[in-house]
This record gives C-alpha cells, sequence and structure tokens, in this order.
C-alpha cells in the first residue's frame, strides 16, 4: 500500500453508553467518540437506488482502504466528507498490510 494513495481523512467513531450510576436498570446515554482519524483511498463511491416495498430508497455505498488496525469492528462508523457511515464490512488486505472498509450512509 503506498502512502501517495492513501489521499483522504477519514474518522473511525464508536458509540458506547456509559451504564447510569444512579438508576443502574437504566441505560446512559449514548456517547460517540472518535477511535482513530487515518489517511484512507476512496476505492469507490456509489449511489444505488432500490425499489422497495415502501417505495425507492436510494444508498450512498463506499470503500475505502486504509492501513492495517486491529481495533475496527463492525459496529463502528465512519465520518468522511461531513456524511456518517455504518460499517458493512471489513476485510483484511494481504497480511496485516491494510484494511478494506465497506459502509453505506446512514439516513
Amino acid at each position: 500500500m503506498r502512502a501517495g494513495s492513501l489521499d483522504r481523512t477519514i474518522e473511525i467513531t464508536r458509540t458506547t453508553t456509559a451504564p447510569n450510576p444512579e438508576e443502574p436498570w437504566v441505560p446512559g446515554e449514548p456517547t460517540t467518540s472518535t477511535i482513530a482519524t487515518v489517511r484512507a483511498q476512496l476505492m469507490q463511491q456509489s449511489t444505488e437506488e432500490f425499489m422497495r416495498t415502501f417505495g425507492e430508497s436510494q444508498e450512498i455505498a463506499v470503500a475505502f482502504r486504509i492501513r492495517y488496525r486491529d481495533d475496527v469492528v463492525l459496529t463502528d462508523q465512519i465520518v468522511y466528507a461531513g456524511t456518517t457511515y455504518d460499517l458493512l464490512e471489513i476485510k483484511e488486505i494481504g497480511r496485516r498490510i491494510g484494511l478494506e472498509l465497506r459502509a453505506k450512509a446512514v439516513s
């Protein structure tokens, strides 16, 4: 993976829920924190229209390549160019060389 191809910057964020100390049976407020800000290569960006039972919908799908990290999980989100994306798939490239992250825009 060449450094010159990593021409975008993305944030990997994670939402957690802290326990409520006064009422442990009630979940606390969810908080979103940035896990990492990394350089990435935008592999694919497409807008797909689907016909569904409730009508037409539009989804924006993206694929990024980043250097290998072992702390990225499917529940994380990506923030790129002001848009938040939910991770759909994480593929390892080579043996710990990089990751390919496939995601769709949060509507």
